[in-house]
């Protein structure tokens, strides 16, 4: 079977056209962060923006806002076409509202996929265009002359010596008919997109006006936790509450299909009731293998000896067999390590119930999915649902299943009316699963005596991240390309080319995880194709760019401009890794040095082409966290399941995260390019792996096909 599939092939068979609303006014208050007056005192030309009369413009941002910079980007795009001040521009969250603010490459609302600017990009633009239109008609209007008489500039409309400014022509502005498809500007005219404008929400979140789930507060609300089963797969047997109910504070303990729910006056008594709580657990239909159990399995099936749930044959050309037959084989196996997402914020969220309806405050990343499923649970149509800023996500909150939206709507409905803040722990969210897939690649693969590459075979065994959620029926009966993805449509030219994925089967519940297959597909392709190369006595650089060829200027500019801006010395180690993941092309060069048989980052040279560069400052910043973030990973993370089941890790002490000491220098240049934009949240991450890798075995011989680095002991 040769399934042909793409994350761009995907996405297109999900598009919805979302056409942008005329005169439609956004609805309901915009969450708690930059809040808006209440009443009809702003000017609503559509539904992504509001014009108040203190001449402040409010872009309604229909993607959630974790650090990623979608509140400043998109903001930037209609100030830009209603030649708006940016001292004037502000923020908020938009309504959960499917029909106004789908994301334009799901067909719902939500984000991910690093597709907010480039699914937001024309929309928001066309938003901007509109305003201003109408804006220009009613300063025609009041000045007396023709429209083409009219100039804005920093949010000011001039003809001769008459002005006025946005707010106040608002109230005229409304009564002027929205233009159907406005004219946007030629990139020439840009003022302020490409520019490094400061953040629209740096102040709030530095002076503490910024509102997160963890901020919220309603009269009455218990504060929950809840006992998860400590095995994947495991449900409660029964429990005795008789010493938890004794702990002052502690209000109410009830079983919920997620476990056993403890609800307190505080945190402190929620926690202090959960530990008193006896809970038996039946672990007739849990996970028990281990991790290294698993990965014999995993192996097995990648290198095509074993048997897998089910195997796919994703791409097939020529003759691999004969040619690898034919030829000085090397051969590589990868293993990558279940991953959690740890983001600063563990997952929370408050839920209010009342007679008939509910509200709901949470870092929601897919508010369609998330509104349907407390709706779901509750057994009620009207729900409402604010979206909060979140302190991260790295795909935690991108959950097909809605898993906690269910148990906080779980906790609510055994609960009551009244309100309820579900939370999660540090040690809840380490433990609590929603892993990125333990993965196993196997490799086998030759270049020829003229420096071509004569074979790839590669295998792959994880886990579906989609298998067995409500967004299964999206594949229709295919594989999950994000199993694969990154090394589907190998970029290295090969007559001779097979990629197959086996689908492996457990308990232990997975999640997209930053850069989702990428994260390990580029990983294993960089340093494969590194060591052909360095079997073949070919310069990583030089060699990767003649097996490019000239089907990939993109990935080969940014290889270039990498190669140009590295200062590489003898004393050091230098990988090098180019990976194209959502539609972004990063080349990375990093600089190790060997500390007593570790790695030590000193530099990382970083090329990245995103397209039409919005806010050079936020691209930069993506970069570097990003190249954080996957250190972090390479070097000590990973998640391990003990003989039996259990989980080993319980909070950063044994999950590491990247220290400011340990930060490597970074130097980020963006390519020029009049390409639409795309997304920069998830592709700086997959090159720095692979990169280090490569840096750690040229320099030292030894190759690192065994993730993390360093593993860290756990006590």
């Amino acid at each position: 079977m040769n399934i042909q599939t793409s994350r761009r092939g995907f996405l297109t068979g999900l598009i919805v056209a979302v056409a942008l609303p005329r005169l439609a006014r956004a609805e309901g208050r915009a969450g708690y962060f930059n809040e808006l007056p209440a009443g009809d005192s702003e000017w609503a030309p559509n539904a992504f923006i509001r014009v108040a009369p203190d001449n402040t413009v409010t872009v309604l941002i229909k993607h959630i806002e974790f650090g990623q910079g979608p509140y400043t980007g998109l903001t930037t795009l209609v100030a830009e076409e209603m030649d708006a001040d940016w001292g004037q521009m502000r923020a908020a969250a938009a309504p959960a509202d499917a029909e106004k603010y789908a994301n334009l490459a799901f067909g719902m609302q939500g984000t991910g996929g690093s597709t907010a600017m480039a699914n937001s990009f024309m929309q928001m633009r066309k938003a901007g265009a509109a305003a201003r239109a109408m804006l220009v008609a009613a300063a025609a209007q009041k000045f007396g002359v023709s429209p083409d008489q009219i100039t804005i500039e920093k949010g000011v409309l001039r003809a001769g010596d008459q002005s006025a400014s946005f707010g106040e022509l608002a109230e005229a502005a409304a009564s002027q008919t929205a233009p159907e498809d406005p004219p946007v500007k030629d990139p020439a005219d840009f003022r302020l997109i490409g520019t490094d404008l400061p953040k629209v929400d740096t102040k709030a979140k530095t002076d503490g006006q910024a509102q997160f789930s963890l901020d919220v507060y309603r009269d009455g609300m218990l504060t929950a936790v809840v006992a998860h089963p400590p095995k994947f797969g495991a449900t409660v047997a029964g429990f005795d509450d008789s010493a938890a109910t004794q702990v002052a504070g502690v209000r109410k303990v009830v079983q919920i299909p997620q476990g056993v729910a403890v609800l307190a006056d505080n945190t402190f008594a929620a926690l202090k009731g959960r530990a008193a709580l006896k809970v038996d657990w039946d672990d007739s239909a849990a996970e028990t293998r281990s991790s290294e159990q698993m990965v014999q399995e995993w192996t097995a099936a990648a290198q095509a000896t074993g048997n897998s749930t089910k195997d796919w044959e994703i791409e097939a050309s020529g003759d691999v067999d004969q040619a690898l037959a034919d030829a000085d084989v090397l051969e590589a196996t990868y293993v990558f390590p279940y991953l959690a997402h740890t983001p600063m914020e563990p997952l929370d969220g408050v839920l209010e119930l009342r007679e008939g309806e509910a509200e709901v405050w949470m870092g929601s990343q897919m508010q369609t999915r998330d509104a349907a499923t407390v709706s779901q649970v509750l057994g009620m149509d009207n729900v409402r649902l604010h979206t909060m800023l979140a302190g991260g996500s790295f795909g935690r909150r991108a959950q097909p299943d809605s898993h906690f939206a269910a148990e906080l709507a779980a906790v609510a409905k055994a609960n009551g009316p009244g309100a309820v803040k579900l939370m999660w722990t540090r040690e809840d969210d380490v433990k609590g699963g929603y892993y990125r897939p333990l993965t196993v690649h196997n490799l086998k693969g030759a270049i020829g005596a003229d420096g071509k590459l004569t074979a790839w075979d590669h295998g792959i065994a994880a886990q579906s991240v989609v298998a067995g959620t409500p967004f299964e029926p999206m594949l229709q009966g295919g594989p999950d390309f994000t199993a694969f993805e990154g090394a589907s449509e190998l970029r290295y030219a090969t007559p001779n080319h097979r990629l197959r994925w086996s689908q492996m089967d457990s308990p232990v519940p997975t999640l997209w995880w930053r850069s989702v297959g990428h994260s390990h597909t580029g990983f294993a392709v960089e340093c494969f194709i590194d060591e052909l190369l360095e079997k073949a006595g070919q310069d990583p650089i030089e060699g990767r760019l003649a097996l490019l060829g000239d089907d990939h200027p993109r990935e080969k500019a940014v290889l270039q401009r990498a190669a140009e801006m590295a200062q590489m010395s003898g004393d050091y180690g230098y990988g090098v890794a180019v990976v194209k993941s959502f539609d972004t092309y990063v080349a990375q060069i990093a600089e190790v040095e060997d500390r007593g048989g570790v790695p030590h980052m000193r530099r990382v040279w970083c090329a990245v082409d995103c397209g039409i560069a919005v806010n050079p400052n936020v691209i930069r910043a993506q970069m570097e966290g990003g190249i954080g973030y996957g250190l972090s990973a390479v070097l000590y993370s990973e998640i391990t399941l003990e003989e039996g089941g259990l989980i080993r890790q319980a909070n950063w002490d044994g999950y590491p995260i990247m220290r400011i000491p340990q930060m490597p220098a970074v130097e980020v240049a963006i390519i020029p390019s009049a390409e639409p934009p795309t997304g920069v949240g998830e592709p700086g991450t997959p090159p720095i792996g692979p990169a280090v890798a490569n840096a750690w075995r040229r320099m030292t011989g030894t190759a690192l096909r065994r993730l993390p680095i360093i593993p860290v002991p756990v006590a």
